[in-house]
């Protein structure tokens, strides 16, 4: 599998060895629908060779494509359709109804100015009027499922080094960026996964990630492409409405590798009943990842114990690390050795120190992401670059064939992020921003750069306030915390209810057990507490809370909550 200098190259391959073996399993959305859509290798290259006829001769090659597809068929087709015509793929989030997603389509499109949008049928309309507001009408918006009549497809030439697509950032750190992915990048990545997760040639691997999401494209759609194998995909709809449709098409159709965030097993612990889980055989699932965001060792339990009896393994878990800049895959491994967790001292990690247990205090339980992938990692001081021993926490710096080339039309912010230098001299690494500390040679994620609020000269982080705060009452659905600068740095609180109404609700109560619970935890004094409608937290597509976007709604006093408890001085900041 080593020696394609290209993806194309690899699918051209791929399509030639086996012209009659599935690409594509397309489950059906609705689930009285039994009947899958099989989608064989032959079928797959004769859709995208068309498509890249048509692209070339609009003179797409080497030009932006923006790819906004619900239809998983159609977007596989459009993304292999303009790696076939030499053009960069811009995957972005179809319509999802909301102002937010469509603030972010825009700014893709504004930033990457596309020659052509590929779409579906259904979505045409509307991707042709954001285009018209973003200044592009003139753009053409092609539905991918008509696709008109073209000259002959050439192979184009590319190179390890051509790009291949953008992958835009999810944005829950800040302002969304085009991360620039090398078809090197790419097979560099690919390769890392296979040995970090054992991966099998012709294997079935699939979920129901979406496809613009990088997890979802190089990990569920790409991996099974380049394993020789087949891509199982569910729509993340369907997932969202009905947990149990993940585990029902691991368990029917055969997939020995699947993965998710952390939320997507804590859903299917919580809703997935008893009568359901019955029907669930779950011992062919060899793989289960999960990464895209914090791992929590307690979620890790929970499924494993809950599920236990549809024959799901808890040695089939595969705790990762990785992030769009790195192509996605920096850390992980299957093998027992690598997925080993640690409980330490709660105080200790607050102020950045690794240290074991000390019996009577508070302790967190972490999840190890496993070792090194195919790349260089190390934990650095983000104040002087110097690198940390193991045991010690600092930011993760990682250097490999698989770290991308840089941000789109950004280049400040690439010499920043990609060509970071240690103390030491050693140049290359990409600075992730993410926090984290080595041990026996695994990974542990601690927590991010800057979501880590300073209270009191100790680290809090977000990711613990908004566990803690969600066991105070089973009224309470997603939330997220953020701190606020000031002359001292507070704690905020916006905690959606599962209710749409609070009608019989003490809802002063329950901001006020909201406080106590934190103070008790974590010894600190929190400045506002907002309990909101389901929906107002922001997440993105592939579930990660975009803290600093609620940050600055806050500040804004664009949240509108059903009852809310502000220090005073809080209050009075946010009503100037």
């Amino acid at each position: 599998m080593t020696e394609y200098r290209t993806f194309t190259e690899l699918m051209l391959a791929r399509s030639a060895a086996h012209p009659d073996r599935e690409a594509l399993l397309l489950l059906p959305d609705n689930a009285e629908r039994t009947r899958p859509e099989a989608v064989s290798y032959r079928c797959l290259d004769a859709s995208a060779r068309r498509l890249a006829g048509w692209l070339q001769s609009h003179g797409a090659a080497g030009q932006r494509v923006l790819l906004m597809h619900r239809s998983r068929h159609r977007f596989a087709v459009s993304f292999l359709a303009c790696l076939y015509a030499g053009a960069v793929a811009v995957p972005a989030p179809p319509g999802a109804g909301r102002a937010h997603h469509a603030e972010r389509i825009a700014g893709i499109v504004r930033d990457t100015a596309p020659c052509v949008a590929l779409t579906d049928a259904a979505l045409a309309p509307e991707t042709s009027r954001l285009l018209a507001q973003c200044g592009h009408g003139s753009t053409p918006c092609l539905p991918a499922d008509v696709v008109p009549a073209a000259e002959p497809w050439n192979p184009p030439e590319l190179s390890p080094d051509t790009v291949t697509y953008l992958q835009y950032t999810s944005g829950s750190t800040g302002h969304p960026r085009g991360v620039v992915v090398t078809h090197a990048n790419l097979l560099a990545n690919q390769r890392a996964i296979h040995e970090a997760l054992g991966t099998e040639p012709g294997a079935r691997l699939g979920g129901w990630l979406p496809l613009h999401h990088d997890l979802g494209l190089v990990g569920q759609l790409l991996h099974p492409l380049w394993l020789g194998g087949t891509s199982v995909m569910l729509s993340a709809e369907a997932f969202v409405r009905y947990p149990v449709r993940w585990l029902e098409a691991i368990s029917r159709h055969g997939i020995t590798a699947s993965g998710a965030p952390d939320f997507a097993y804590d859903l299917c612990v919580r809703r997935i009943t008893d009568e359901q889980l019955a029907g669930l055989d779950l011992s062919g699932w060899r793989t289960a990842v999960s990464g895209g965001e914090s791992v929590r060792a307690e979620t890790l339990q929970a499924f494993g114990e809950r599920f236990a009896p549809a024959g799901f393994r808890a040695e089939a878990f595969v705790p990762c690390y990785g992030l769009a800049e790195a192509t996605l895959l920096v850390s992980g491994g299957r093998n027992a050795e690598a997925s080993q967790e640690r409980t330490v001292d709660a105080e200790a990690l607050e102020r950045n120190q690794w240290h074991e247990p000390v019996p009577g205090r508070p302790v967190r339980r972490l999840s190890s992401c496993g070792p090194a992938a195919g790349c260089d990692v190390r934990i650095v001081a983000p104040e002087t670059a110097a690198v940390l021993p193991e045991g010690r926490i600092g930011e993760i710096w990682v250097r490999g064939a698989a770290v991308a080339r840089g941000y789109w039309r950004d280049p400040g912010q690439t010499a920043r992020a990609f060509h970071a230098v240690t103390s030491d001299g050693e140049r290359g690494f990409l600075r992730t921003g993410d926090l984290g500390a080595l041990c026996d040679g695994r990974l542990y994620v601690t927590g991010r750069l800057k979501d880590v609020i300073v209270v009191a000269g100790r680290n809090v982080y977000p990711q613990d306030v908004e566990r803690t705060v969600q066991r105070v009452s089973a009224l309470f659905g997603p939330g997220t915390a953020f701190g606020v600068p000031g002359e001292r740095e507070r704690v905020v609180v916006v905690q959606e209810l599962r209710t749409r109404s609070s009608f019989d609700l003490d809802l002063d109560a329950l901001a006020a057990q909201v406080e106590r619970c934190l103070a008790e935890e974590f010894d600190v004094r929190v400045g506002g507490v907002l309990l909101v409608r389901p929906g107002t937290v922001r997440r993105t597509t592939s579930g990660k809370v975009e803290r600093s976007a609620m940050r600055e709604l806050f500040l804004g006093g664009r949240i509108r909550p059903l009852h809310q408890r502000l220090d005073s001085d809080l209050a009075t900041v946010l009503a100037v």
